[in-house]
């Protein structure tokens, strides 16, 4: 008879052992979808707000002088004295690495003017 009563308990640890693993598998899964879609938006908050930096009071320089750009970098701002390459950042974002070797590139000064004449 015990056995019976053991035998009932183990069946039934492993019923509520396998609902508890397909509950996780579905958490998990909702989990990832809530991740992307917070990447997602935070993707188009930063997109967003790269409008409207240039119009807004921490802004250092004229907006009239500011060019949108968007990749790879945001935008250029033309001082009558020298161009300022702009990138715009929103709470832990960081520069990617196509974004990090133009940086290089600027601050090393290796950068040219090219004019293309057609006739």
């Amino acid at each position: 008879m015990i056995e019976f009563i053991l035998f009932g308990i183990i069946i039934f640890l492993i019923i509520i052992l396998f609902f508890i693993i397909s509950h996780i598998f579905v958490l998990k899964d909702e989990i990832a979808s809530l991740q992307y879609l917070k990447r997602s938006q935070s993707v188009k908050y930063g997109q967003l707000t790269e409008q409207w930096i240039p119009f807004s009071n921490k802004f250092p320089f004229n907006s009239q002088n500011f060019r949108f750009i968007g990749k790879p970098i945001d935008g250029l701002v033309f001082e009558e004295d020298k161009i300022v390459f702009v990138e715009f950042k929103t709470n832990k974002s960081n520069l990617s690495s196509v974004q990090k070797k133009f940086k290089r590139i600027i601050e090393d000064k290796k950068v040219e003017w090219f004019e293309l004449r057609m006739d």
